[in-house]
């Protein structure tokens, strides 16, 4: 018997990209909703109701309304950032640490984690478990994404044929250092602070690359990079999705691309530098380990399947 799931919001960039996803999975059914009843929230409460597990995929305000009306039993995946750091909520990233995946199985309630917090904090979370640094670091983060991250109404804007100039050069926003995945990434790494965090979309479809860089006299344990590296790799070594790389392992032509791992599901982590300075990075897909691989993930383990099924590794 298939599962049956629901997509509230499948139209939209996330929404779309995990229904394409899930089609033509034969453990699974999709069910849709009758075009005429697509805003009608009784008709969407029945949906969910019905299914073994409803994405949310929709804006944050629409994903609070719907799921305070859906029943406590209802399953729910909220891809939006409205329930990301919601105590009665868990967050959807299996690699936190070795209870995270438990508590997504057994969960109702699950908030995929944001693109860009997600490579922070694969980064940062384990520095902090491990006692590397305190919670008082002065972290910074730089983010680069491809304009797919900004959804329909960037993508349009990407993607016209008399789009502006300076579409062909890399952007940095959030100028004001209040990005809307801050939240996150500070309650899921136990920081003090928030870091001064740097995000950029360039001329690209998909792909991320996070970059955090650290000053060894700052830690409060002085490793070697070698010696990072390793217990980075000890940290993630039963985690199917995140590889981490030998230290200072790169491409002969000494760039990193940040689309490399576009239409995959999984993440490498590098590290690099030297024994003053250790640039740690992590290297995904924004709409895949970024939004709808993570979201299938999660949905794989709640509904005990193979965590890899369904996705690229």
């Amino acid at each position: 018997m298939a599962y049956k799931i629901f997509i509230d919001g499948q139209e939209g960039t996330t929404g779309l990209k995990i229904h394409n996803r899930l089609k033509n999975r034969a453990d699974l059914e999709i069910i849709s909703i009758a075009e005429a009843d697509r805003k009608d929230p009784e008709a969407r409460l029945t949906m969910i109701r019905n299914a073994d597990i409803s994405f949310l995929c929709l804006p944050d305000a629409a994903s609070r309304e719907i799921a305070a009306a859906a029943e406590d039993g209802s399953r729910i995946l909220d891809t939006s950032t409205a329930h990301r750091t919601n105590q009665n909520w868990i967050y959807g990233m299996p690699e936190l640490d070795h209870a995270q995946r438990e508590k997504i199985r057994a969960a109702n309630r699950v908030a995929v984690p944001g693109c860009h917090a997600t490579g922070f904090i694969s980064l940062v979370k384990p520095l902090i478990h491990l006692g590397i640094a305190d919670a008082g670091y002065p972290f910074s983060c730089h983010s680069l994404t491809g304009y797919s991250g900004g959804g329909k109404s960037m993508i349009a804007q990407y993607e016209s044929e008399d789009r502006e100039k300076d579409l062909n050069s890399p952007r940095q926003y959030s100028l004001d250092q209040n990005h809307k995945h801050l939240p996150e990434m500070i309650a899921m790494t136990g920081i003090e602070y928030a870091p001064a965090f740097h995000p950029i979309v360039a001329d690209y479809y998909s792909g991320m690359l996070v970059t955090v860089p650290l000053h060894s006299r700052l830690l409060s344990k002085k490793l070697s990079p070698a010696k990072l590296q390793q217990e980075l790799e000890d940290y993630y070594k039963e985690q199917p999705l995140i590889t981490v790389k030998d230290f200072g392992e790169k491409p002969e032509d000494g760039f990193i691309s940040a689309g490399a791992l576009a239409e995959t599901d999984g993440m490498e982590i590098y590290l690099f530098g030297h024994q003053e300075q250790i640039t740690l990075m992590a290297r995904y897909d924004n709409l895949g380990k970024g939004a709808s691989g993570a979201a299938i993930q999660c949905m794989n383990i709640m509904l005990n399947l193979p965590e890899n099924t369904g996705l690229v590794l």
